[in-house]
């Protein structure tokens, strides 16, 4: 695996591609689940004009979100497999659509060559060492029941006493995404999505951080912090986060 940059002054020297990577420029491979209902917006992960740089998706193939939401352990060869594949046509590090991709987080780091942070989740222990002792993560999920010590602890976070959770699942509009619809109302969910934000932090005041688990709340990461604010963290923060580090550029300025 070679980092490069190409820019102003920088001699790049002899160039050669490997067999099997017909596309370049990217550093981030995503995995997303096999099937969508509904529109996916900017702001979420499997939209490409979320993010300012180039990111590369790669279908898991019989990887529904019942399966993935449920936390079926068979679908491990599938994810890891599509993970490989990422890898081979260049991926730098390799994330996801879904943070119960988690539950194949410590799986499939084990199997590749290169970083992987499958699920928003993983974010939680570094923002819990930013915290009070005394403080909790806010956390907007999916689905509650899906949110198993054994995902947290797959994503490195041992605390769940830490955590208040906010079950999104059972919302009217959100519940609309999974349900085959096709459609939803977006100014709807996003009042649903902000007032569980609300909710929580109302009930909680030790909350000291919000985590959006899903990879569809990005979306409305500025209105839930307008609403609480707090720092609202998400699937896009750990993409940037992770394509930084493998996309480093050199710095121009003045001193």
């Amino acid at each position: 695996m070679k980092y490069g940059y190409i820019g102003p002054g920088i001699d790049i020297g002899q160039l050669a591609q490997k067999k099997g990577r017909y596309v370049t420029g990217f550093s981030v491979g995503i995995l997303y689940l096999d099937e969508s209902h509904y529109p996916v917006i900017p702001g979420n992960v499997a939209n490409y004009s979320t993010f300012p740089f180039p990111v590369h998706y790669k279908v898991v193939p019989g990887c529904t979100g019942q399966r993935l939401l449920n936390g079926d352990l068979t679908l491990e060869k599938e994810i890891i497999w599509a993970a490989k594949q990422l890898q081979s046509e260049g991926a730098k590090v390799i994330s996801s659509s879904c943070g119960f991709f988690g539950n194949f987080q410590v799986q499939t780091a084990r199997s590749l060559e290169i970083p992987v942070f499958l699920s928003s989740l993983v974010q939680l222990p570094m923002i819990q060492v930013g915290l009070k002792p005394e403080q909790k993560i806010g956390i907007l999920t999916a689905y509650e029941q899906g949110l198993t010590d054994y995902l947290l602890e797959s994503c490195g976070f041992f605390n769940r006493s830490s955590l208040i959770i906010g079950d999104l699942s059972k919302g009217e509009e959100f519940s609309a995404i999974n349900n085959g619809k096709g459609s939803f109302h977006n100014e709807k969910l996003r009042d649903e999505v902000v007032q569980k934000a609300v909710e929580i932090t109302e009930a909680h005041p030790e909350i000291g951080a919000i985590l959006l688990e899903c990879s569809d709340l990005p979306p409305y990461a500025y209105d839930i912090q307008q609403a609480v604010q707090l720092p609202v963290y998400d699937f896009i923060s750990l993409i940037n986060w992770a394509h930084h580090a493998n996309s480093q550029k050199p710095y121009y300025g003045f001193i």
